[in-house]
């Protein structure tokens, strides 16, 4: 579907949200340049969804470890009535196969609406152009920072206790007192009869930094038991999870493209379900960035944007409570606020409920996070 040399499509950036759009791009018959600095690279980041956030198109052999009611510990314990799934990164990768799309190894350093340049001179034109490179940490935005261990599933066992997943445990064994910012355990399997635990900052500006989460999940894992060898595999993270509002330049998707939920700090799941919308775009002629961001997604992304200013302006002590209040919501009411990216009725709907139900220092937060702001 191109002449005179002229791709239809190129993707700047091969992590999993670029690959995906080379991926479903190519299928739906459309000629594609890829570029990426290593577009062979492992993918080494812990993948996870909900297993209804999984596209019909991607088979369930990316599975490499599934839950069916992973929990949380805040105040109380509750069980998320939903089944949680982490990838396989190999199979995931291979996956989202590119075809017969080029694929250029290179450094992007300017793009426009058509055009790429790459770091050695050569420019790459198309009809369309996506910036799916990612974000970089630094520059003042929310951050979520993380330091995991990966362990034998039987010697992180004691850290889970009778749960088979901990998706957020906010339990204060980890050193801190309640005037501390909080961090939580994430403790999921991840394949291999293998799991990882994860002392996870959700939010800070700035976030915690990684050596002090270090610090607290050594703590936590020596009161509950287990053992840390000195050769365990480890992952650090740090990522933002704001980004620049949609509109102006290159239309950029994945997390580049806004596609982060700022509250919780996932895109992969909103990527691989906008993907088709934002193709679909290309292949009728539409406006595509109209396709992958229509009104009702913009009202979300703002209503999000309003939890996010909250959870940063939540007191410490407090935060465990705002997530007891969050996960005793009905289920569909957390599905709506945690994936649903085009149903702005049901997000507020679950912002509402959750507010009527908080404390009311939680209340005088979440006013103050919904209160026009100042420049």
């Amino acid at each position: 579907m191109s002449d005179g040399g002229v791709a239809d499509l190129v993707v700047v950036g091969l992590g999993p949200a670029g690959r995906a759009l080379t991926h479903r791009a190519h299928a739906a018959g459309l000629a594609v340049v890829a570029v990426d600095p290593a577009p062979d690279r492992a993918w080494t980041p812990t993948y996870a969804m909900w297993a209804d956030e999984l596209p019909a198109w991607l088979d369930r052999r990316v599975v490499a470890a599934d839950v069916a009611g992973p929990r949380v510990v805040a105040v109380r314990e509750h069980v998320v009535e939903r089944e949680y799934v982490v990838l396989d990164n190999a199979i995931f990768r291979a996956a989202l196969d590119t075809g017969s799309a080029r694929v250029v190894t290179g450094r992007a350093l300017h793009l426009d609406g058509s055009a790429v340049t790459l770091g050695d001179g050569t420019v790459l034109r198309a009809r369309h152009l996506v910036d799916a490179r990612g974000l970089r940490a630094g520059g003042g935005a929310a951050e979520q920072t993380a330091y995991g261990i990966v362990l034998p599933a039987a010697a992180a066992a004691p850290a889970l206790g009778h749960a088979p997943a901990l998706f957020m445990d906010w339990r204060r064994d980890n050193g801190t007192t309640t005037d501390d910012p909080p961090s939580f355990l994430y403790a999921v399997p991840v394949g291999n009869g293998r799991t990882l635990l994860e002392e996870t900052c959700l939010v800070g500006r700035p976030a915690l930094p990684v050596s002090v989460l270090r610090e607290r999940l050594l703590t936590r894992l020596s009161h509950r038991g287990v053992d840390v060898p000195t050769d365990a595999e480890v992952e650090k993270v740090r990522f933002p999870v704001e980004a620049p509002r949609p509109g102006g330049g290159a239309l950029a998707f994945g997390s580049r493209g806004a596609l982060t939920h700022p509250g919780t700090g996932y895109s992969v799941a909103a990527s691989l379900g906008a993907v088709d919308d934002l193709v679909g775009a290309l292949v009728a002629g539409d406006d595509p960035g109209k396709a992958l961001w229509p009104r009702p997604a913009r009202t979300v992304r703002a209503l999000r944007e309003v939890g996010l200013r909250a959870l940063l302006a939540l007191p410490a002590p407090l935060v465990p409570e705002f997530f007891d209040d969050f996960f005793a919501l009905p289920p569909q009411l957390q599905r709506a606020y945690l994936s649903r990216r085009t149903e702005p009725r049901a997000t507020a709907s679950a912002m509402w409920t959750l507010f009527r139900h908080a404390s009311m220092p939680v209340r005088r937060t979440l006013v103050g996070a919904a209160l026009p702001r100042h420049h």
